[in-house]
Order: C-alpha cells, then sequence, then structure tokens
C-alpha cells in the first residue's frame, strides 16, 4: 500500500468551475492538479478533495488526500512544493504535504468546515475579484435575526440544488453570524459539512431579509418549506470563501 498524504493548497477561484471534475471543462482545480503533478511525479496521482466548491469561489484553506510512492516526498518536501509551484498555474498555491494514516480522507475526516462570505458597499476596485459589491441600505441586524433561525435549522433542503446526490440534507451548524467591518459585511457560517450551493443560497435569501424585501417570518416559512423554488437567488461565488477546515489529531502521522 503507497503511502498517503494530505496536501494542503490555497487558490483564487476566479478562473475555474470550481474544484470538482468535470466531463465538460478543463478548467477544474482537481484536474489540472492531477494532471501536472502526475506529469512531475511520473506516476498517475488521483486527488480526493476536502468538498466541491461552486464556479468563481475561492479556497484560502483546502485539502485533498494522495497516494504517492515516491520515497523523498518529505524528506525533499521543500524541493517538492517548489517544483509543484512552479509547474501550476499561479493562482493555485501548494502550501504544504503532511503525512496521514493510510484510511484518512480529505472528505470525509473533517470535522468543521468554515465559509466567509463577503460584501462591499464602497466601489473598490481592488477587492471586486473577492467581493461582492451591493449598494443600499442593508440591514445586519435583520439578518443575523435570520441567522439565529439557521443555527436552530438542521434540515437544508431548501438551500441546495434540486436533483444532486445528497444522501441525505442534514447539517449540523456550529457558527453562523453577520458582522460588519468598515465598509465591508461578512457572513461566517461553520457546519460539519455543506450542501451543493448552500452558502451563496443562504446568502442570497437572507439579503433579502435585509433588504426588506421578505420578513423574518417569510425566512422562516423558506426554511420550514424544504422547497429549493421558495428560497432566494444564489449570489455570485466570487464573495465566497473557503476559510478553514478542521481534521482531528489523529488522522495526521
Amino acid at each position: 500500500m503507497l503511502p498517503r498524504y494530505f496536501l494542503h493548497l490555497a487558490y483564487n477561484g476566479k478562473n475555474y468551475h470550481g474544484w470538482q471534475y468535470q466531463l465538460n471543462t478543463p478548467l477544474t482545480i482537481q484536474q489540472i492538479l492531477q494532471e501536472r503533478l502526475s506529469l512531475l511525479l511520473h506516476e498517475r496521482i488521483t486527488l480526493i478533495g476536502c468538498g466541491r466548491t461552486d464556479t468563481g469561489v475561492h479556497a484560502k484553506e483546502y485539502y485533498a488526500h494522495f497516494d504517492c510512492g515516491k520515497e523523498d516526498l518529505l524528506s525533499d518536501k521543500h524541493n517538492w512544493l517548489f517544483k509543484m509551484n512552479h509547474c501550476v498555474p499561479k493562482d493555485i498555491s501548494l502550501i504544504n504535504i503532511l503525512p496521514v494514516q493510510n484510511n484518512a480522507n480529505a472528505r470525509y475526516s473533517a470535522t468543521a468546515r468554515t465559509y466567509k462570505y463577503y460584501i462591499h458597499q464602497i466601489p473598490n476596485p481592488f477587492v471586486n475579484d473577492f467581493s461582492a459589491y451591493i449598494y443600499g441600505a442593508i440591514d445586519i441586524d435583520l439578518m443575523n435575526d435570520a441567522a439565529a433561525i439557521i443555527r436552530n435549522t438542521k434540515d437544508f433542503t431548501s438551500f441546495t440544488k434540486v436533483n444532486n446526490n445528497h444522501a441525505n440534507y442534514i447539517c449540523e451548524i456550529m457558527e453562523c453570524n453577520w458582522t460588519k467591518e468598515s465598509n465591508n459585511i461578512v457572513f461566517t457560517i461553520k457546519a460539519n459539512r455543506f450542501l451543493r450551493n448552500m452558502v451563496r443560497a443562504l446568502v442570497g435569501t437572507m439579503l433579502e431579509v435585509g433588504t426588506k424585501k421578505i420578513s423574518i417570518s417569510d425566512f422562516e416559512k423558506i426554511v420550514l418549506s424544504k422547497n429549493r423554488n421558495e428560497a432566494g437567488v444564489s449570489i455570485t461565488g466570487k464573495g465566497l470563501h473557503l476559510e478553514t477546515i478542521e481534521y482531528p489529531s489523529t488522522v495526521f502521522m
């Protein structure tokens, strides 16, 4: 059995259709890394990521596991990381290679994931690729009332794409809130897992509360409806960042 490793990376998702390999486009993080690392290491590298990210979504901390027979991958790690970063696009950074148990799984071994969504209300060309510009008054207090409902919610059927392959729609929410930072508004949510498109749908719907297009009562009805058609539109992916992934210490060697 080949040794297993976690690859710690980060990426700017602007030019990609998310992490997950897709038949209709070569522009996914997974496909690009698998192709480039397989050539570099002279063996077939298959990466299993810690989760999907949607088109345009960024990852400040991301992990993928892979098996590899290269004997000096750890003893000459800094040199290998230099070579890896040299052969991948500049908007992808490979940060570390970590030895893990042979049964470690980047997706299923994770115990928590934290996403943040960034909104700016004063036009700023330096953040446009990483934050959504939204004009007009936004009531953060109302959106935090909606966030309180989310913290007590388990079933998120109303906030994921229909006809997907989720075994269930249950998520354990550990943190969910809105904060004001200077001229920016930041949404933070932490959970054991997320459904496809879930965070963007939540943000889009809570913004309808914050702009007083719907009431808190309406929002609660949307949650309880378990109907994606009742919720708001999914907001653009460029303001969404996967911030952290948490694993138990027993995963690592």
